[in-house]
């Protein structure tokens, strides 16, 4: 690979995208946006879920207080125990992410790291303070853009950066393993109750009058505890790892361009390592558009 921009493409590419830096690039920011996949779903699942109760008689007979004491609480309860409380206030701000999503573009992120790579390559990397103001937008392409202007040597980039993202992969793994744990504990506390109602039942076999709330203890915990993990939990819990796997491939691309920045390498071997992270639909013709 040549050192300098010498094919055609690349000139123009590089004065192109030289003059857009020099009059501010715009780094987009992740837009929030409401996710509606999630509650939507979660809407309509409850939705046929009490249509078809209502169908088999009274909505009102699959409702008792006891047993959704014993399962809601109880699960809560009992998850709560099992993580810290700095675990659990973390994972709170990060269950957020699961109704309000960041979106954005991995193709436009991967033309702007690729913008930013040509004006590296034209210019050193002094040129980057051109556009302080626009990378400050995304903190974690801003820390790298800070550690090759302290002139950190590519590995101590990527080692530390590559530990940045690690340490958010982890965030990210202890949040969704909370909404499984609880997944797992909510039909055990269902069964629970069931053996509770079992016991209440058989002490009063002499009262048939006792004997109906008794046994309505003991099926509708397990109604509850299934219900709140198949519904609820688990779903969560794999919207959670799925936007975990969408930022976490935003910021490897963003490792990526940094490092290649670092070893001032030709942007169009930062394209082609760009687009094998990218999927299929999503990759881009930098020098070829």
């Amino acid at each position: 690979m040549a050192d300098e921009l010498t094919a055609p493409a690349t000139d123009a590419a590089a004065a192109q995208a030289t003059g857009r830096l020099a009059s501010a690039i715009k780094i987009v920011r992740p837009k929030k946006r409401f996710d509606m996949a999630t509650v939507l779903g979660m809407v309509l699942t409850i939705v046929i879920i009490s249509v078809a109760l209502a169908l088999t008689g009274s909505l009102m007979s699959f409702y008792d207080l006891p047993a959704v004491l014993m399962v809601i609480f109880g699960t809560f309860t009992i998850t709560t125990m099992s993580y810290s409380s700095d675990e659990l206030k973390k994972a709170a701000q990060i269950l957020k992410s699961s109704m309000i999503k960041s979106v954005r573009r991995p193709s436009t992120m991967a033309r702007q790291l690729l913008d930013l790579s040509v004006l590296v390559k034209s210019k050193g990397p002094l040129a980057l303070s051109q556009v302080e103001t626009e990378v400050r937008k995304d903190p974690f392409l801003f820390q790298g853009i800070l550690f090759i202007a302290d002139g950190y040597t590519p590995d101590e980039v990527n080692r530390i950066l590559t530990q940045d993202i690690e340490a958010l992969i982890e965030r990210h793994r202890r949040t969704a393993s909370i909404a499984r744990r609880a997944a797992e504990v909510s039909p055990a506390m269902g069964l629970v109750g069931t053996l509770v109602g079992l016991v209440q039942m058989l002490h009063q076999l002499d009262d048939p009058s006792k004997i109906g709330p008794a046994m309505a203890v003991a099926l509708l915990t397990t109604f509850y505890g299934a219900l709140m993990s198949t519904v609820f939990l688990m779903p969560l819990a794999t919207k959670l790892e799925r936007n975990s796997g969408e930022d976490v491939m935003i910021k490897e691309m963003i490792l990526t361009a940094i490092v290649s920045m670092a070893r001032q390498d030709h942007p169009r071997k930062l394209e082609h390592e760009l687009n094998m992270l990218l999927p299929p639909g999503e990759r881009v013709r930098y020098f070829s558009q």
